[in-house]
């Protein structure tokens, strides 16, 4: 029988952002689900089919936001924030060779590093960020208004352009990783989608889930709602303790039953006069101790 003597190795651990303790992240999933909706459904778009032709999405997924040198970020802003868009070579290079060579790559797709940077591959990323930008933004809208958030619904000047400028996602920021895959040659491409703080603030208000409503207890005097025990002590007799030893069974000790003392920790609070009712001791007349 063989043994197994390698070392297992130690799962890797997630780092807990303190920024974030108490908010909703493990409910991103959910927020990336829909947007993978929204994104197959403009991909089935013809005004999209001209772009990115030739893949079909694979998956959508939150993780932190890549640093990788190769990436160039692209942002655009709008009410809801600012979305900054990063794509991987091989895939731009891809949707060209898709677009004007009137099909998708035969083969896996090649690494264009060596490659320098066309104008039209730059005109590419812009518009495919803009795009990208504009379907979060929908999305981030959508979701927040859905779940009771004021969002601001500011509409760009008529006849005005996207702005789309350079942007850096800040470190360790949130970056949806968007897959997308060439169904002949089965290669895959990955793009990222960076929120920046505001809108990454509303989807996660978004995504908060509803507390339930306290009830409102009317407010009770304290003393109506203090329980406390009483003692009642009906006579005390003192007696020496030569007496005390000299006790047989059948004597008899005379005492006088008066006022009972009230105790509450051993401590007298009142003094009550003893009653009888229905064959039951009880106390009455209460007064304050002096």
């Amino acid at each position: 029988m063989p043994i197994n003597n390698s070392t297992p190795q130690p799962r890797p651990h997630q780092v807990l952002d303190p920024t974030l303790l108490g908010r909703p992240v493990h409910l991103l999933p959910a927020f990336a689900a829909t947007f993978a909706d929204d994104l197959v459904a403009m991909l089935a778009a013809p005004s999209w089919r001209r772009y990115w032709g030739g893949f079909v999405l694979d998956g959508v997924e939150f993780a932190r936001a890549p640093e990788s040198a190769s990436l160039r970020w692209l942002g655009m802003g709008g009410p809801q924030g600012t979305a900054a868009v990063a794509f991987e070579r091989s895939l731009l290079v891809g949707l060209l060779e898709a677009r004007y060579g009137g099909k998708g790559p035969t083969g896996p797709l090649r690494d264009p590093a060596a490659e320098p940077v066309t104008a039209t591959e730059a005109r590419l990323a812009q518009t495919l960020t803009q795009q990208l930008a504009e379907v979060l933004a929908m999305r981030v809208r959508v979701a927040a208004e859905a779940a009771g958030v004021a969002v601001e619904r500011r509409a760009a000047p008529a006849g005005s352009a996207a702005q789309i400028v350079p942007v850096t996602p800040a470190r360790n920021a949130w970056a949806m990783a968007i897959t997308l895959r060439e169904p002949q040659s089965g290669s895959t491409a990955r793009c990222f989608v960076a929120p920046d703080a505001r809108m990454m603030g509303l989807i996660l208000q978004a995504l908060q889930p509803e507390r339930p409503q306290r009830t409102t207890r009317t407010a009770e005097p304290l003393a109506a709602g203090l329980k406390v025990k009483l003692d009642g002590r009906l006579v005390s007799h003192q007696i020496t303790l030569e007496a005390l030893f000299g006790l047989k069974v059948g004597d008899v000790i005379p005492v006088t039953v008066g006022r009972a003392d009230v105790l509450l920790d051993e401590a007298c609070l009142f003094t009550a006069a003893v009653a009888e009712h229905k064959g039951k001791l009880c106390l009455t007349s209460f007064e304050d101790a002096e």
